[in-house]
């Protein structure tokens, strides 16, 4: 079997597509070592880094601005799939062609567009979303990584469910406990961490609710005297826009500056232990496919508080402390708790951990097997 990838993202690591696809290389190589794989890269990359054994790859010429991503997915990436002789073209991400020369699968991990419009502003943006919309449709399948994505994508793109599959996503290795511990303290330096501390890690556009966080620690500071900071780690956008507002504005406007500590950026490999040193996380989003980083936190040992929203009831089970979507009274009701009653601590540590359990990549691979397998039967 030949599985040729759309690699646009591979370059993107940071990114939910780009971690994705580079995971899912990685443990179907495991899972499938005869597995024949093609990773077509975008315009301007000639190489490709962390990719796994006996990966071919295929370069092609073009832009790499808005019309040539379109151009990649409708024309350039199906066409080299189908010279290069594979069996299935695998997008792992919503930017599917309107056709195909081979049987094509696309991983759809959210549509945000579609739930939240002003995630696709502008008539262009409407019309990708229009246009990668019909073509999902026309994919022999759709892999998705919650139910609670694969029921939006029933309802927003009308694909019938028998032609959707959830793979979940999974925490790496490293988000451990005790693997790699002993470099805790070095990254406690590097970052001047304080010794206890509540996490926010992860992205800040509007959906992210970040400001319900930082509301809500005005609580934690009144209950707990500002003993435990704020810390927020996550590359900084350009604030004060609809997508992004001005939460250091807003921070000023709360009068909780001097509680509150900004990471900025943070290298992959300080993640286990910032996630790790924390006394709590927090992730107020309000909409996501699987949110990893509430994952990665559980399976670091560290009690996560989040909205209570569908895909985090799925995902998380018992392992998380789910509040009411919104509410900043009863979000740093939680954060106090989990800070101040160690009984209820080591008990939600326990069931996230269990629960992290539950999810690992080499499952995810033999699931996408198990589709690249039924559609060649079809």
């Amino acid at each position: 079997m030949h599985i040729a990838f759309n690699g646009w993202f591979w370059d993107q690591p940071n990114t939910g597509s780009g971690q994705y696809l580079r995971r899912l290389l990685h443990a179907l190589r495991r899972v499938a070592p005869d597995l024949q794989m093609t990773l077509v890269l975008p315009p301007g990359l000639t190489s490709a880094d962390d990719l796994p054994a006996d990966v071919s790859l295929i370069t092609t010429t073009g832009s790499r601005g808005n019309l040539g991503k379109v151009r990649f997915e409708q024309q350039t990436f199906p066409q080299m799939a189908g010279r290069c002789g594979a069996d299935i073209a695998h997008v792992p991400y919503w930017g599917t062609p309107l056709s195909s020369p081979i049987p094509l699968i696309t991983s759809i991990l959210d549509v945000i567009p579609l739930v939240m419009p002003e995630y696709s502003p502008g008539w262009r943006g409407r019309l990708y979303t229009s246009l990668v919309s019909a073509a999902g449709r026309g994919s022999a399948h759709v892999i998705t990584i919650s139910d609670a994505a694969k029921a939006d994508i029933v309802q927003y793109l009308k694909i019938p469910a028998e032609k959707i599959t959830t793979t979940y996503l999974a925490a790496d290795e490293q988000y451990n406990p005790r693997m790699g511990a002993e470099h805790d303290p070095d990254v406690r330096a590097k970052y001047n961490l304080p010794d206890r501390y509540v996490l926010y890690l992860g992205g800040f556009d509007v959906r992210k609710r970040v400001d319900q966080l930082l509301l809500a620690f005005t609580y934690v500071i009144e209950a707990e005297g500002g003993e435990v900071p704020l810390v927020i780690a996550g590359r900084e956008p350009q604030w004060g826009s609809p997508m992004f507002p001005d939460l250091k504005k807003y921070i000023a406007e709360l009068g909780i500056g001097e509680w509150v500590q900004w990471l900025g950026y943070v290298d992959e490999a300080d993640k286990p232990a910032i996630y790790r040193m924390a006394d709590v996380f927090a992730f107020p989003t309000v909409y996501e496919g699987f949110c990893l980083p509430v994952l990665e936190a559980m399976a670091c040992g560290t009690p996560v508080v989040a909205n209570e929203i569908p895909v985090l009831e799925e995902v998380t089970g018992d392992g998380a402390f789910l509040t009411t979507k919104g509410d900043a009274r009863k979000m740093a009701g939680a954060i106090i708790a989990l800070l101040e009653q160690e009984p209820l601590r080591e008990t939600q540590i326990t069931r996230g951990l269990s629960q992290a359990t539950r999810y690992s990549w080499r499952k995810t691979a033999r699931e996408t097997l198990a589709v690249y397998e039924q559609v060649l039967k079809a």
